[in-house]
């Protein structure tokens, strides 16, 4: 399990976290969603050890992670840079990770490097973006931690190669209950791959949520009633948004299907369907019902 217990992190005048309490329990795929400056590169730091916090406690499995070798051996920080590796080669990668990591696995390493086929003899600096977050993802996969940290872990990768990279996360997970940790901007992403997702904003935790109830407490609503209506005729739900475009109202409930759909049928409605919401449509009438404007989080 990772806890951070009220983390503060400040960086001169500059607080990069302010009082985030979050648990991420072991086997999760976990989602950490919020614009540049939000503060997920900031928790993976912290996670791997990169950082110590300025106040608070960041926790693996009850110890702190901050010089604490033990722990370090348990997670690989997967960062958004990869110019570090330049001069490397493959092999040179393999051979580096190998010396750090106790559970250094050879066969997956080069099982995952024969699915991808990256050169292995070729300095990295001579790869693509694509190419470098392949190698280091392979590399953080064969490493055989516990917990993997990936910041922007999708970048520079095309289609094809998306779909390969998820599907090794996805594996590792099912084989070895590993525990992936991913940062990005992009909510399609971590629908697909997580299973819980945190929301940050300026150094804040605004939500921490498992994605299915996340979905299942929010409803959107297309339905035609006779006469004219308005929103205060929906004063006995939990309405986050309300539109009319002509005949045909549209609204945005909070709360169950099923009770939401019993209790517009009292209304005899000439329509009612409930449409399906995109996790983005979840987030943005979560944000506007706390007062934010997601548009400025984005």
């Amino acid at each position: 399990m990772i806890e951070l217990k009220n983390v503060k992190m400040n960086f001169d005048d500059f607080s990069a976290l302010n009082g985030v309490d979050l648990t991420i329990p072991e086997g999760t795929a976990f989602g950490l969603l919020g614009s540049n400056g939000a503060g997920k590169s900031t928790i993976l730091r912290l996670l791997s050890g990169v950082y110590k916090q300025t106040e608070g406690e960041v926790l693996i499995d009850g110890e702190p992670v901050y010089d604490n070798v033990s722990v370090k051996n348990r997670v690989f920080f997967i960062n958004d840079e990869t110019v570090q590796f330049g001069k490397m080669t493959i092999g040179d990668l393999h051979d580096y990770y190998k010396g750090f990591y106790p559970n250094f696995s050879d066969d997956t390493f080069f099982r995952l490097n024969e699915m991808i086929k990256l050169p292995y003899g070729k300095r990295m600096d001579k790869f693509s973006k694509g190419m470098k977050r392949q190698a280091i993802v392979i590399t953080g996969l064969a490493s055989g931690t516990d917990y993997l940290l990936l910041d922007e872990a999708f970048d520079g990768l095309d289609p094809t190669m998306r779909i390969i990279v998820k599907r090794m996360l996805v594996d590792a997970m099912l084989d070895r209950k590993l525990t992936a940790i991913i940062s990005s901007h992009n909510l399609k992403e971590i629908n697909e791959v997580c299973d819980t997702a945190a929301l940050l904003h300026q150094g804040k935790l605004l939500f921490n949520r498992d994605l299915d109830s996340v979905k299942g407490s929010i409803q959107k609503v297309q339905a035609a009633f006779e006469g004219d209506v308005t929103e205060k005729d929906f004063e006995g739900l939990n309405v986050l948004h309300f539109e009319k475009n002509q005949s045909i109202i549209y609204l945005i409930i909070k709360g169950e299907e099923e009770e939401i759909r019993a209790e517009l049928e009292k209304k005899d409605p000439k329509v009612l369907d409930m449409i399906p919401l995109t996790l983005e449509e979840v987030f943005i009438y979560e944000m506007e019902g706390m007062g934010y404007d997601y548009n400025g989080i984005k």
